[in-house]
């Protein structure tokens, strides 16, 4: 569907301003008030909710947009605090009242259509967990978010006489001179250690907030809550706990055998924190583009996106013409990147802090998988059912990274250092899924544990750190350590979201290791399965994709040999 063909406006007046209340809820009422004496009836009266949600949600992403790129500017700040503290806690009651309506309509059942079971099921789950009392303590999460971000995004330092964003600074992690690393990864530290405080506070209170909101729902903690709130029907908490403990059989080892190359090519006897981005054999950092040619690296983006699919390149083009790509690091920017989708257009936004780094390529990759899959499922009339389940979402971006990576000659002159780029992204990968398991127990042992005190806390993370990380030399810095989940923003943004990146990027292999055998074939059903937004269940949409939902050691250890081969084959 081209952009122009996004449906006109039936239920929501075209001038219709979605900061003042005093209009916006008359809809909701209209909604809530509407007798249902049909199927057809039923129809009509979904469709212009959702029309109505798109409008209001696609409000709220701009003015997250808006201060995500902003930190800075009060003006903005206050836009979305208006509509935090304003608007989105009028709506939700009045959407849990219209859920509820759906789910009590005797009609209900005669929406034959598959998806409606979908739907049915998600919005039961709502339902069950929605607490009026619950909508003020959501605000008061969602400010103490934005004052997390505020102060991350206030976060610079003065190196080489510059003023540098920390994401900025992370390029100076890779410098071959050891004196300019360690100098580079000490100001860094040594600037987020000075707000750690500040953002321990910041988690004390979320963490209350949290407890309060799932003992309002009923529910025994927090996990169990988010279980319902995720709509995570397809696997549980003990699984997850299942696959930390496959990555640590599988993982950990790969990682420890790494670090021993990287020692030897480095002539060290123990590695120290900023001994871990640089190359090994201490070439030069790579530079796919400086940090002032941004859109050199949209270019050449775009390029590799028309090697694997000119249908890929076409949906990228229309993110540039929209102007909606936000991607140079500078001062006033919250960290980051992610994927924004805006429900009423119909089109995504990336944002993100590029400074010149090989990560940045893999993220813009990896954020214009999610635009893909926003820009695929569009056709899906009801905003309810576009976004597939977060699982899948991650696949869709995961997969680019890594079917991308044999494109990385595009950004290098030299072959030996689009080799570079691929082992990089291989080898990271394998590093990755023990982070992810450490962030993931962790989570799992905090909500578990409501009791406990911030020793005890940062005792957890420790140990946590002791069973997944690598074995660095942190001596003089061990208070660094200590507070090093401060900067993992889903910890504070959106707890429990991060296994997610786990499976899905076990469903991204499994999908690369498919289109080694056949390309053409491996992206067809990467966009099928993309094209099916929420309509279908995980597995369902996994097995759309040609591959299997499962992360269990018998899937994960196959892909580490895979990884292994490929690493192999690559010159070092």
């Amino acid at each position: 569907m081209p952009a122009t063909a996004v449906p006109m406006r039936t239920f929501v007046p075209v001038e219709f301003d979605p900061a003042d209340w005093s209009r916006g809820e008359p809809l909701y009422r209209a909604l809530v008030e509407r007798p249902l004496n049909s199927v057809t009836d039923l129809e009509k009266w979904l469709a212009d909710f959702s029309e109505l949600t798109s409008v209001m949600d696609e409000y709220g992403s701009r003015r997250y947009i808006d201060k995500s790129c902003h930190t800075d500017d009060k003006e903005i700040e206050r836009r979305y605090l208006q509509y935090v503290e304003e608007i989105e806690p009028k709506i939700k009651p009045l959407h849990f009242e219209l859920q509820k309506k759906f789910l009590a309509s005797p009609h209900a059942a005669a929406l034959t259509d598959r998806k409606y079971a979908i739907l049915t099921k998600k919005w039961r789950a709502d339902v069950e967990i929605f607490r009026k009392e619950n909508v003020a303590l959501e605000t008061e999460v969602t400010k103490l978010v934005t004052e997390y971000d505020s102060i991350c995004g206030e976060m610079m330092v003065t190196f080489g006489g510059q003023e540098l964003t920390l994401p900025q600074m992370a390029k100076y992690l890779e410098d071959p001179d050891r004196a300019t690393r360690q100098e580079a990864w000490e100001l860094t530290a040594q600037r987020r250690y000075q707000d750690h405080e500040r953002i321990e506070e910041i988690f004390d209170k979320l963490f209350d907030l949290r407890g309060r909101i799932a003992r309002n729902a009923g529910m025994p903690d927090y996990r169990c809550y988010t279980w319902r709130a995720y709509k995570r029907f397809d696997y549980t908490p003990e699984q997850c706990m299942a696959f930390a403990d496959s990555i640590a059989s599988a993982c950990v080892p790969l990682v420890a055998e790494l670090d021993a190359q990287r020692k030897a090519d480095l002539g060290l006897a123990a590695l120290r924190p900023w001994d871990t981005s640089m190359d090994p054999k201490n070439r030069p950092a790579l530079a796919p583009f400086a940090q002032d040619q941004t859109p050199l690296l949209v270019e050449r983006t775009r390029a590799i996106f028309e090697r694997m699919s000119p249908a890929l390149a076409d949906d990228f083009d229309s993110l540039r013409r929209r102007d909606n790509l936000d991607l140079q690091s500078r001062k006033g920017k919250q960290p980051g990147g992610y994927q924004c989708s805006l429900d009423e257009a119909r089109e995504p936004f990336i944002f993100m802090n590029a400074a010149g780094l090989q990560r940045d390529v893999e993220t813009l990759l990896h954020e214009g998988g999610h635009a893909f899959h926003c820009l695929a499922a569009r056709d899906e009339n009801l905003v309810f059912l576009r976004s597939a389940p977060m699982e899948f979402c991650e696949v869709a971006s995961m997969s680019m990274e890594l079917l991308g990576a044999d494109h990385f000659d595009l950004f290098y002159d030299h072959p030996s250092d689009a080799a570079r780029a691929k082992r990089t992204l291989l080898e990271g990968i394998i590093k990755f899924l023990p982070w992810m398991a450490t962030i993931d127990a962790f989570q799992h042992w905090l909500y578990t544990h409501p009791e406990h005190t911030r020793d005890e806390r940062t005792a957890e993370w420790l140990r946590l750190l002791e069973r997944f990380s690598s074995k660095l030399d942190w001596s003089g810095y061990e208070h660094v350590r200590a507070t090093s989940w401060q900067k993992q923003l889903h910890l504070f943004h959106a707890p429990f979201y991060y296994i997610e990146y786990g499976i899905a990027q076990l469903g991204a292999l499994q999908l690369w290791v498919k289109s080694l055998e056949d390309t053409h074939r491996a992206i067809g059903n990467y966009r099928a399965a993309l094209r099916l937004g929420g309509t279908r269940t995980l597995p369902e949409l996994f097995n759309a994709a040609g591959i299997v939902f499962d992360f269990s050691e018998r899937t994960l250890r196959p892909l580490m040999d895979a990884i292994g081969d490929e690493l192999a084959s690559l010159p070092r």
